[in-house]
This record gives C-alpha cells, sequence and structure tokens, in this order.
C-alpha cells in the first residue's frame, strides 16, 4: 500500500484532470517566470521612451510658444506703424514733402458732356519739388540760401502710435 490515499467519485474524475506530480512543475514555472520579467522589463522600457517622448514634445511646445510671442510682439508693432503712417495728419505731412499740393472743389462730366462744377486748376505750392529717393536720404552737398520771400516749411512730429492695437 502507498501513501496516498485513494479516491473515490467525483473526486477521482477532478484528480484524473490534474498532471500527475512530479519534476514538470518545477519545469513548467521557469518559462512563466521568463515571460512575466521579460513582459515587465518591456513594460519599463516602453514607459520610459514614452516619457522622454512627452518630455521632448514638451520642449518643442514651448519653444514654438515663445516663437508665437516673438511673432505676435512683431505683428503688433508692425501694425502700430502702419496706423502711424496711414494717420491724417501723416499722410498729409508727407504729400506736402512730395509737393502735393490739396485739390480743389472737384468737377464731374455728366454721360452727356456736360460738366457739373467749376474745374480749375490746383493751387500752385509755394516751392513745388520733387525730390529723387536718393536725396531724401543724404543730405545737401550746398544748402540754398533762404530769402524772405520763401516760406519756410514746418514739420509736424509724426503721431504717436496708440498702444494695445
Amino acid at each position: 500500500m502507498s501513501g496516498k490515499p485513494e479516491l473515490k467519485g467525483r473526486a477521482a474524475r477532478l484528480a484524473r484532470l490534474l498532471p500527475p506530480a512530479g519534476g514538470r512543475g518545477q519545469a513548467a514555472r521557469a518559462p512563466f517566470v521568463l515571460l512575466v520579467v521579460v513582459l515587465l522589463g518591456g513594460g519599463l522600457i516602453g514607459l520610459l521612451v514614452l516619457n522622454s517622448a512627452m518630455s521632448e514634445g514638451s520642449f518643442q511646445l514651448d519653444d514654438l510658444k515663445q516663437k508665437t510671442k516673438e511673432l505676435t510682439d512683431e505683428e503688433q508693432a508692425l501694425q502700430r506703424d502702419i496706423d502711424a503712417y496711414s494717420a491724417p495728419r501723416a499722410l498729409q505731412r508727407r504729400a506736402r514733402e512730395l509737393g502735393m499740393v490739396p485739390g480743389g472743389d472737384p468737377a464731374f462730366l455728366a454721360p452727356d458732356g456736360t460738366v457739373k462744377g467749376s474745374p480749375g486748376p490746383a493751387p500752385a505750392a509755394a516751392t513745388p519739388l520733387v525730390l529723387a529717393p536718393e536725396a531724401l536720404t543724404a543730405p545737401p552737398a550746398t544748402a540754398p540760401p533762404t530769402t524772405a520771400a520763401t516760406p519756410t516749411s514746418t514739420t509736424t512730429p509724426a503721431p504717436t502710435p496708440t498702444p494695445g492695437r
């Protein structure tokens, strides 16, 4: 008689489904432990790679936000310059510098050929002056003498652009 108890009925059927005890239990455990260790190691390495990629993306996002801020500031400065140059006083000053004069009352030509209004030449400027772009930037070689008959033009300072536009 061996030291194993005899099983009957339902317990015997369940016992036959299980593998017999022996050296096989130790051999079957080693691949399972190896698989669990490989899965855990792979998971940790995957998390490390994912964390590094997210950190790199965060640095790129910070750089792009800084670049966006710089470009927005530049855009606002350019918009202020445009607003300053398109202000009515600045346009009037620049037109006078170019020798332009204000026009008089307009006259219109009707479809039947009649003229509505009274046309006339624009008033002559005291000193009609059209300069080449080089002359505007370079100082004159000799300054012409000014006489009392020639009115001197007064320059108005450029308008200060309003912040926040």
